[in-house]
């Protein structure tokens, strides 16, 4: 299902991989976030306090767990012949929706342990989106193959030719002092006259 390019217009989901780099990192949370402090404290505290902060521990990796496989069922990709679309969450959906000539690039990203496991994300940038350099438009997460579909979403994008969006610009501090003054004056230029 993953291996290979999805065609335009049919939906598709992450590589099974990316559960195992979520299990990954919640085992690496256990390790060293969790068990520096669970050990003495096991070892130190009465045996009741132990108790309640281990089923605590143990309901909390569960419940994590349990989000993991949630999360991934909620990854839907589909790459059309205009856009490219992004579906996740389980409280809270997102639908990212990026034209292919608003992109302006597509970075891959791969972690060391991502890439022992042969899968990596796609990011999908568009120009000034919410003023945030480093947070992509959207993402496509745990691709096994990346380099096809990168390649696939370039040869989209440089099909289409770039579009200009207008954009309002907000005034600066002083452009809005300056605007206000002129409104007072025109403002006090009336009563005067009027008087």
């Amino acid at each position: 299902m993953s291996s290979k390019v999805p065609k335009l217009g049919e939906p598709f989901k992450p590589s099974p991989k990316l559960i195992r780099l979520y299990f990954i990192y919640l085992l690496l949370v256990v390790l060293f976030l969790i068990l520096p402090w669970y050990i003495p404290l096991a070892l130190l505290a009465p045996p009741g306090v132990t108790l309640v902060v281990t089923f605590f521990i143990l309901i909390d990796i569960g419940l994590a767990g349990y989000w993991i496989l949630k999360y991934y069922d909620s990854l839907v990709y589909k790459l059309t012949g205009e856009e490219v679309e992004c579906r996740k969450g389980i409280w809270f959906k997102k639908v990212s929706v990026v034209p292919y000539n608003r992109i302006t690039n597509v970075d891959v990203i791969q972690g060391p342990i991502s890439r022992k496991l042969g899968i990596a994300t796609l990011k999908l940038q568009t120009a000034g989106y919410s003023g945030q350099v480093s947070r992509a438009e959207a993402r496509i997460d745990g691709l096994e193959n990346y380099e096809e579909i990168k390649d696939l979403v370039l040869g989209l994008i440089r099909r289409r030719r770039p579009e200009a969006v207008e954009t309002f610009e907000e005034p600066s501090g002083m452009e809005k002092i300056v605007t206000e003054l002129v409104e007072i004056r025109k403002l006090l230029e009336k009563l005067v006259k009027s008087d």
